[in-house]
């Protein structure tokens, strides 16, 4: 017999214990204490129906609820009972994302502020182009690796966000796209605020709901997550046979220059990403992407360029060279377009497939290193209009 037991946030399972009572339940709790339905898997969902007397084949039903449907409560499951859905009300709660305020950008990118059920922000950002609409997504509130160049490095990291935060992110975003634009969404890419490798298991569980045919159903090479570089995790990814994207934030291809502008590479050397990087390689057959920002007289010279070429010949990779864009403190600068015409023409010299990536959405602060914790009142200027939703 198995038996199931709810205590604050979490449900235990006790197996293979015999007794002749019934199960154990705290049956009234107050909304501080339920656990979300979100963080339950289908068999969880499964084992609390039957334990209370309903049919074990709600839970599908449940499911498709709330990873296909992308509900958040639980009047909305309309082929449930009514006492079906006050049994999950008293039991379970969801911790929804709501946008607080958007900011359209010039050039259609929109930003939105995303507010937790605890009340922290968190940002993302619909990004709009001729042939795709991309959602960059957060997993972290904050982040804890000070990267010199990131608007969200100079924050403290607060928390990781749940699985079902990072959800609710795409799902926001997705039906963004449809209101403004009349598209569908094509891309995710966590590149957001946080390192999605330092919140491995929530970040995989996300893109299992994205992906799996009974949650949204996209495609995972539809999908990049980008790190920092923590060698030991990207093995991780190996070992697990991801079938998503992998991007590096490389940023220098000698250690000198980039332990200057991340301290994680203290930890984790080129020598040591090279590697885990190879092995990522051999467990999945993905090609790694290089995200390359270029700051003007730091590491956009003839000599950086041949290093970063030198590298990508012992990790198969593409490489995106990345406009630099501007942060409030004004260490770095952008380099000269010339200069990056030029960095570019040496990787190809070299044989390296590289794309320039163009910053989009600059006017409002949603490109490419400058998201952070903002969330301001309804505002119009020049370059964007801040609405509250």
């Amino acid at each position: 017999m198995k038996r199931v037991m709810i205590c604050r946030t979490n449900i235990v399972f006790l197996s293979n214990l015999q007794s002749d009572h019934c199960p154990l339940y705290l049956c009234s709790m107050s909304t501080k204490t339920k656990p979300s339905i979100r963080s339950l898997n289908l068999d969880e969902i499964k084992s609390f129906l039957e334990s209370h007397g309903e049919k074990g084949f709600r839970a599908k039903q449940i499911w498709e609820w709330l990873w296909q449907k992308s509900v958040t409560d639980f009047e909305s499951m309309t082929n449930l009972s009514k006492n079906t859905r006050q049994l999950l009300e008293e039991h379970f709660t969801f911790l929804p994302v709501s946008i607080d305020s958007f900011q359209v950008s010039k050039d259609r990118t929109i930003k939105d502020a995303f507010k937790l059920s605890d009340g922290n922000i968190v940002e993302g950002v619909l990004i709009p182009t001729d042939s795709r609409m991309t959602a960059c997504i957060s997993s972290q509130v904050g982040c804890s690796l000070t990267c010199k160049f990131c608007a969200t490095g100079k924050l403290a990291r607060i928390r990781n966000l749940e699985a079902e935060e990072i959800y609710d992110q795409v799902v926001l975003i997705r039906d963004q796209a449809k209101q403004h634009y009349d598209q569908s969404l094509t891309n995710i890419v966590y590149m957001g605020m946080g390192e999605p490798l330092l919140n491995y298991k929530n970040m995989m569980t996300s893109i299992e709901r994205i992906t799996s045919p009974d949650g949204l159903g996209m495609s995972p090479q539809r999908i990049t997550v980008s790190t920092a570089g923590i060698a030991k995790m990207i093995k991780k990814l190996g070992d697990d046979e991801v079938k998503f994207n992998l991007a590096l934030s490389l940023h220098a291809a000698n250690d000198e220059k980039r332990n200057q502008i991340m301290p994680i590479n203290e930890q984790n050397s080129l020598d040591a990403l090279a590697e885990a990087l190879n092995y990522f390689y051999e467990k999945t057959g993905t090609r790694v992407t290089f995200e390359f920002i270029v700051f003007r007289d730091f590491n956009d010279g003839i000599q950086d360029a041949q290093e970063l070429a030198a590298y990508c010949r012992r990790v198969k990779a593409k490489v995106n060279i990345i406009e630099y864009n501007p942060i409030d403190d004004g260490e770095f600068q952008q380099t000269l377009p010339q200069r990056l015409d030029r960095f570019k023409a040496v990787l190809e010299e070299k044989g390296i497939i590289v794309n320039v990536r163009r910053s989009r959405g600059k006017d409002i602060d949603a490109a490419c290193g400058q998201l952070a914790n903002k969330n301001e009142a309804i505002l119009k200027t020049d370059s964007g209009t801040v609405l509250k939703k």
